[in-house]
């Protein structure tokens, strides 16, 4: 695709500082924005400090979001004006076609709503799976806008820096606001950026890959356990729903129990929302070594229960 860098692209302070701020600039007092359920919480909270109105629909089954969405605009009274989508999804690691993609820009320009696609998992995906941008779409930069962590496809942790691409509009926007707000990134680290982006394509494989076997250790040693979870298609989180007899409990009870009798912190569903309390969130983010400690803990933990 070709993007006008002057006015199509801008430089962030990471994901956080382009989805927060953005939604400062184009969301007003009552504006309805639809969010992802259950979400990464910027997502639903941007949306409250702007003091637009979160309007959250279901994203692990991507056909019945678009029902509902399409429902949400035949409706009477207020349509939603932006409508916010993260694929792969954080917490639920739900992926999407460019089909999907297709449709949610054709509902947006036929209703006149924006689109903000928080693209942050865009190269950690396995089994021959390419998740796809929104801007592959034709027509999208009319709508949309995409933005970019180097956090996770770079391993810049903490480095603080991503970019936003798209629809010129809400670009220019989010430049205003941010031209109040902050000076841009250290130098040093928009020169590692450069870098990054230019010559270490092949790295990001390698961190792919990385991602992916501590995924299939994981999720094979839960199934080895008796807990059986489904291997995520992307990102660097596994979804996994509470064992049947800690589910009537929570989430956050269940979070409680395993970091107290398997040593194991795991993120309760209901950091999420709601509609995340049925799970809890494993990250990727251990060695071999240490996960499988973790295993042999949560499989002690689990026969012990069972044993009553």
């Amino acid at each position: 695709m070709d993007l006008d860098p002057e006015s199509e692209a801008i430089v962030t302070i990471g994901s956080k500082d382009a989805l927060a701020h953005l939604l400062f600039a184009v969301v007003g007092p009552g504006d309805r924005v639809v969010t992802p359920a259950p979400c990464y919480p910027i997502h639903q909270w941007g949306v409250i400090m702007a003091e637009g109105e979160a309007v959250p629909l279901p994203v692990s089954d991507p056909p019945e979001f678009l029902n509902r969405l399409e429902s949400l605009f035949k409706k009477g009274g207020k349509k939603p004006k932006l409508i916010l989508v993260n694929y792969p999804h954080n917490p639920t690691t739900a992926c999407v076609d460019l089909d999907f993609f297709e449709k949610l820009v054709g509902l947006a320009r036929a209703n006149g709503a924006m689109i903000v696609h928080d693209f942050a998992y865009a190269d950690l995906h396995f089994d021959g799976y390419q998740p796809p941008s929104i801007l592959q779409v034709e027509g999208a930069k009319e709508v949309a806008v995409e933005i970019f962590s180097m956090t996770k496809s770079y391993n810049m942790a903490g480095w603080r820096v991503g970019f936003c691409l798209g629809n010129p509009k809400m670009i220019h926007a989010l430049a205003r606001i941010k031209s109040y707000l902050d000076y841009g990134n250290f130098q040093p680290i928009q020169i590692a950026s450069i870098i990054g982006l230019r010559d270490c394509e092949e790295e990001v494989g390698k961190i792919s890959h990385v991602y992916e076997r501590r995924r299939d250790l994981l999720v094979d040693g839960l199934a080895q356990a008796g807990w059986a979870v489904e291997k995520p298609k992307a990102s660097m989180f596994v979804w996994a729903p509470i064992p049947e007899p800690f589910r009537a409990a929570g989430s956050l009870e269940f979070a409680k129990q395993l970091l107290e009798n398997a040593l194991v912190a795991v993120s309760p569903g209901i950091g999420f929302g709601e509609a995340g309390d049925g799970h809890v969130r494993f990250a990727l983010i251990e060695n071999h070594h240490r996960s499988r400690q973790a295993l042999r803990r949560i499989k002690q933990f689990l026969r012990d229960h069972r044993r009553g």
